[in-house]
């Protein structure tokens, strides 16, 4: 799941013997989410205004967000030249954090695990006022550690089928608006979801 305490809440009310785990994608998600915030921020206060192009903290929005491994030559020499900047120093510490929550979840299970709970750690421990998007993340890792490391004892878990299946009901749902005719929305939930050539299939 990811860390919206009311799932985890349901989850335990319904299947109290469960093993709750919290999906790598929501957890590297939510680093990259603070990752933006600073960026933004420094972006505000260096130049008074939100990013445009031009800018080097806007050029590197979605470069920043690349796992280190998959960028190219030209996309390291940028980002090196923006972390090379003093005033950019807590950009590069969360994006340093960003660049080990992906490593921690790359790695072999075991190995993982000590990464994410070092993580964790680092966390818990004296963050400077320079840091405050990084801070923020203090709390929620540390009250969802367990579920956090319970991914690396049952590597392979995600919520990905289930979250597949919700935007695809959410999707029903909204080319539902507008339509009258139940006969008329159902062939369409069907054609959208792939249901009608199993359907069909008898006369084909």
């Amino acid at each position: 799941m990811d860390a919206f305490a009311g799932y985890k809440k349901a989850a335990n009310d319904v299947v109290p013997d469960a093993t709750t785990v919290m999906d790598p994608f929501h957890v590297v998600a939510l680093v990259g989410t603070k990752l933006d915030e600073t960026r933004r921020r420094l972006q505000t206060e260096l130049h008074g205004r939100r990013g445009r192009s031009g800018d080097d903290l806007y050029g590197i929005r979605k470069t920043i967000r690349t796992r280190v491994g998959l960028l190219t030559d030209r996309q390291k020499h940028r980002l090196n030249s923006v972390f090379a900047a003093d005033n950019h120093a807590a950009l590069l510490v969360c994006w340093q954090f960003y660049q080990d929550t992906i490593a921690a979840y790359a790695a072999h299970p075991s190995k993982g695990k000590k990464l994410m709970g070092r993580l964790i750690n680092t966390l818990a421990g004296t963050i400077p006022n320079e840091l405050k998007e990084l801070r923020s993340l203090r709390t929620p890792f540390q009250r969802r550690r367990a579920d956090i490391l319970a991914y690396f004892d049952h590597p392979g878990t995600s919520n990905g089928p289930t979250e597949a299946i919700n935007g695809r009901l959410e999707h029903l749902r909204g080319i539902a608006l507008g339509f009258r005719n139940p006969g008329n929305y159902l062939i369409r939930s069907l054609l959208h979801a792939g249901g009608l050539a199993t359907l069909l299939q008898p006369y084909l």
